[in-house]
């Protein structure tokens, strides 16, 4: 009896500190951006903080520095699924190429949110992402009521592979060719990540279309991301074409904000990355915890011209208040 009492207890005792770590342990997840740089990627930050620190646990923020780095990328994700952390957060930068990798973290029950930008896999709990193809479709018809007598129409692309803007893209061409006098005279060109390089590309494709008097034979133009929104600015901006074509552009900066009170842009389509980086980890810490999840979570958007600019609402997307999570 006294030998089968002393096994029961030792058998309790090992148990306790076990049971103890497992409730009391804080959980750790990663967040995994497509980049570093833009700030878009440092609003998605503080939203992931924000949730990190009302869930009481910890967010490892860490992705590559530029939007084109896919094997640093991948490399990320496969060091945090060796490290073992509780779950990831990531917006892929190519809906392929991570596949493999997401693959190996479900394989290992690392369960995988994945936000901003979609992945061709069905292993994710979620998507906690903006509706893209409608972001592009209010480009679209916003250049279109700018546009009431039409002209010509270009689009400038992101990348290949990166399904968010691929669907801004397709959303705005679906949107734009709802208006037969809305002429699309270029939509095959990329600008990608780097801003450099992406003002090359603008400059050299609007070049294109420069009259013998200098001005600018287009009408319209969309460009369905932070970088090459910025990239094609400067290039309006330095060949005195800024307010003279319609513009519109995707997600806010500062750069980007005066451009819209000045009149050098004309209207910017804006999500909500602090909502986006916050329900992400939300998301993800609750399918950890066990709670049930939404497979497919949309974030918001909308269209933003100078005439909304003092809309409190609007000032919290164009401006958030960053500081108060990222220390």
């Amino acid at each position: 009896m006294t030998r089968m009492l002393t096994a029961w207890l030792a058998v309790m005792i090992a148990a306790l500190p076990a049971c103890s770590r497992s409730d009391d342990a804080k959980l750790t997840v990663a967040v995994i951006p497509k980049g570093t740089s833009h700030a878009f990627w440092q609003s998605i930050h503080a939203g992931a903080e924000k949730a990190a620190q009302e869930l009481n646990v910890t967010a490892i923020w860490r992705g590559p520095l530029r939007e084109d780095e896919r094997s640093a990328q991948i490399a990320e994700v496969d060091g945090f699924v060796t490290r073992g952390v509780a779950g990831i957060a990531l917006a892929p930068l190519d809906d392929t190429a991570l596949v493999p990798s997401v693959s190996e973290a479900i394989r290992r029950k690392i369960p995988v949110v994945i936000f901003d930008s979609a992945l061709k896999s069905t292993g994710p709990v979620s998507f906690v992402a903006t509706d893209n193809q409608q972001g592009g479709r209010l480009a679209g018809e916003g250049l279109a009521g700018m546009l009431p007598s039409g002209g010509n129409v270009v689009l400038l692309r992101y990348a290949e592979g990166s399904a968010s803007t691929t669907d801004r893209e397709a959303g705005f061409l679906e949107a734009i060719g709802g208006h037969p006098n809305l002429k699309p005279v270029s939509a095959n060109q990329y600008g990608g990540a780097d801003v450099e390089n992406a003002y090359k590309k603008s400059e050299a494709l609007l070049g294109k279309f420069k009259k013998a008097d200098g001005s600018l034979d287009v009408q319209g133009i969309f460009c369905p991301n932070e970088s090459t929104s910025l990239a094609m600015l400067r290039v309006l901006q330095d060949n005195g074409w800024a307010g003279k074509v319609k513009f519109i552009g995707f997600d806010a900066s500062d750069t980007l904000n005066k451009a819209l009170a000045d009149g050098h842009i004309d209207g910017l389509v804006l999500q909500d990355p602090v909502k986006m980086g916050y329900l992400a980890v939300k998301t993800l810490v609750a399918h950890i915890r066990g709670q049930p999840v939404e497979p497919r979570i949309d974030t918001g958007v909308r269209l933003v011209m100078r005439k909304d600019m003092n809309d409190p609402d609007v000032r919290e997307l164009l401006a958030p208040d960053l500081k108060r999570w990222l220390k």
